[in-house]
């Protein structure tokens, strides 16, 4: 490394310091913001402008025009691109733009249901690398597509603050569950061997597979404390629902209400379950229906996913009775240190994203239509 008799001090401001610091671990900024914050924190130290350069890999004047410029400017100069110097736009005027409507606005002419950057670069007559760079600045992902569902049901609304209020301010003295059922579990069984994860590369596993039956897991979450009543059963008829709401009743204590969220299936409205409930006895009993399409809504979903996820995904079991094993093992290991899901959006935010989206999809239906 070539010594050399240092320059003064860069003098910096607290204030500039810290903030030169930001760019200089930054690694959304643009790397020559990056690279000048870090030659400037050097220069503040009294490092010379010739290590300076080694250091940072550049010419030791474009250290000495960093420095001065930021004494001229301050924060305004670093990365700034002086005018005429900078990477010079090579693509005609409006193509950008051009590639941004095409890929949101029209699809390609062979039936394909959406753009590649192959085909629209094709299109464009420009090289799929440009295509690719001009979706990521503009956030376009054309392949990919987001399911969704707006609840057309007509108590949307009242159904929507009631399940949330429920959420957010429980009433006293009550246990709040979030009861659903996962139907038609499959317990699968893989056609070879897996291999186990090694360095390099992920744990093996056939993409084929021997189904060995299925049951269907009943499950309420109590919304307080995260701790999961399970059953799981041949079917899922009221006859099962009743039975389950039997062990939920007998699992609280008889000086608190029950209060159930559960969605709108037939079975939780059958006449076995009404005729239990209207009894006096069940007087503590109350259920909360989520509106229409709205699974979203019941807390319960992210428990079943979280089972899904870490248990039964990659899960291979030879029979019913090891897949239900296996079940009951994971969630009596769950609720020894049971996490509740903390419902935290107001019913009021919910309503009003909902009535945007009712709103611009009566307007594509509208255009459709037309």
């Amino acid at each position: 490394m070539t010594h050399s008799l240092a320059a003064p001090p860069l003098p910096l401001t607290d204030d500039e310091r810290s903030v030169l610091e930001k760019f200089a671990k930054s690694r959304t900024m643009a790397h020559r913001t990056v690279l000048r914050a870090r030659a400037l924190l050097l220069a503040a130290q009294g490092v010379a402008n010739n290590e300076i350069a080694e250091l940072v890999n550049v010419n030791p004047n474009s250290v000495r025009m960093w420095r001065r410029r930021f004494e001229e400017e301050g924060l305004e100069g670093v990365g700034k691109v002086a005018p005429g110097r900078g990477r010079k736009p090579f693509l005609p005027e409006g193509t950008v733009a051009k590639v941004v409507a095409l890929t949101m606005n029209t699809l390609p002419e062979d039936g394909s249901t959406q753009w590649s950057t192959r085909s629209l670069a094709k299109h464009m007559n420009i090289s799929h690398v440009t295509v690719a760079r001009i979706w990521k600045d503009h956030g376009l992902k054309p392949w990919k597509t987001d399911t969704f569902k707006v609840s057309t049901d007509p108590l949307f609304e009242e159904k929507l603050v009631d399940v949330v209020g429920l959420y957010m301010n429980p009433p006293e003295r009550a246990v709040v569950f979030s009861f659903d059922e996962k139907t038609q579990v499959q317990a699968l069984d893989r056609t070879q061997p897996s291999l186990p994860m090694k360095k390099g590369r992920g744990a093996t596993m056939t993409h084929d597979y021997k189904r060995h039956g299925t049951t269907d897991l009943f499950a309420a979450m109590n919304v307080a404390t995260g701790e999961v009543l399970h059953d799981t059963k041949t079917r899922h008829s009221s006859k099962e629902v009743l039975d389950f709401f039997k062990f939920i009743d007998a699992s609280v204590s008889k000086n608190l209400d029950v209060h159930v969220v559960l969605d709108n299936l037939s079975a939780h409205k059958a006449a076995p379950i009404a005729t239990w409930l209207a009894h006096p006895q069940r007087a503590r009993w109350h259920l909360h229906f989520t509106p229409t399409s709205s699974s979203w809504l019941n807390l319960v979903e992210s428990w079943f996913s979280q089972l899904t996820n870490r248990r039964l995904k990659k899960g291979t079991f030879s029979s019913v009775t090891q897949l239900k094993e296996a079940i009951g093992l994971w969630t009596e290991n769950w609720n020894e240190d049971p996490q509740p899901f903390i419902w935290k959006k107001p019913a009021d935010e919910i309503i009003t994203k909902v009535k945007r989206g009712r709103t611009k999809l009566a307007l594509v239906n509208s255009e459709t239509d037309h």
